[in-house]
């Protein structure tokens, strides 16, 4: 049952001091790389875009530069401009890079299924593209890290086992328009900030056209979903209808992605169900 708070009660912020964001993402960072693991090192998926920018300069900032490897991962019907857009985050940190072509891989597979949809063959890419960022992390001493956001979370818009597998995620508890504020932030060079989001796995696919909502007017009606607000309350507070049922039913039928596989429970210590450590609580 949905929680239904006082209508009267303040709205929730999509504000955030981004350079205290900052601080503490990078503190994130090293304590978890360096302190609990003893892995200085950091490989970032740099897609051209914004979230992954952040990511790269974020760990740039927690690590050195030096201990930053950037990945580019193109696939033959890749946009041209993501891979110059990579470059400029390279360029602007001074941290390492490698150029990874996925193609030939993704096809190799995809030969044996001719007929597969594009979504399909996006998630093929996506868990490919992860696949290198692990085998590149073996080598290099590293962990792979993740550039997933809150609101690409909450909405269900990645790939099960690819976007979200890398064990660290720094932007996971950030909205898409609170990352991009971080981003101006930390100086991300513009272009990856003004222009629009995309996976980049279809030509002129764009993610706001694939949820059909805006991250503005996404984010707007997930904050204050989260902390309790009804539909019939968000409706009552300005909100298209339509954009409140959209994310609702986004929210509610992409639950499972954001949990590990379920474990059918034979014993009173299935891991994860009842044996927790106190931080899974």
């Amino acid at each position: 049952m949905i929680p239904v708070i006082d209508a009267a009660a303040s709205l929730p912020s999509l504000e955030i001091d981004p350079g205290l964001a900052a601080r503490w993402l990078e503190a994130f960072l090293r304590d978890e790389l360096v302190s609990r693991r003893g892995t200085p090192n950091a490989v970032v998926g740099l897609s051209g875009g914004v979230d992954s920018a952040v990511t790269a300069f974020l760990c740039a900032r927690a690590l050195g530069p030096k201990r930053v490897w950037a990945i580019r991962m193109p696939y033959r019907t890749s946009s041209p401009a993501s891979l110059s857009d990579a470059q400029r985050v390279v360029d602007a940190l001074g941290c390492n890079v490698a150029t990874i072509d996925i193609s030939e891989t993704v096809d190799g597979y995809l030969r044996q299924e001719p007929n597969a949809d594009a979504r399909r063959r996006g998630n093929v890419m996506a868990r490919t593209r992860m696949l290198v960022l692990f085998e590149q992390s073996a080598k290099l001493g590293a962990l792979p890290i993740g550039t997933g956001n809150k609101t690409e979370r909450l909405l269900g818009y990645f790939t099960w086992h690819a976007d979200d597998t890398p064990p660290l995620n720094p932007l996971g508890d950030l909205f898409k328009t609170q990352v991009w504020k971080l981003a101006r932030y930390l100086d991300v060079p513009l272009r990856l900030i003004e222009k629009a989001p995309s996976a980049d796995l279809e030509a002129d696919q764009t993610d706001e056209g694939d949820l059909g909502i805006s991250y503005a007017r996404a984010d707007a009606i997930l904050s204050q979903l989260l902390v309790g607000y009804s539909d019939a309350q968000l409706i009552e507070r300005g909100f298209e209808p339509g954009d409140v049922a959209l994310v609702r039913r986004r929210v509610d039928t992409t639950h499972w992605k954001r949990h590990l596989p379920t474990t059918a429970m034979l014993t009173n210590t299935a891991i994860n169900e009842f044996y927790l450590r106190p931080v899974d609580f």
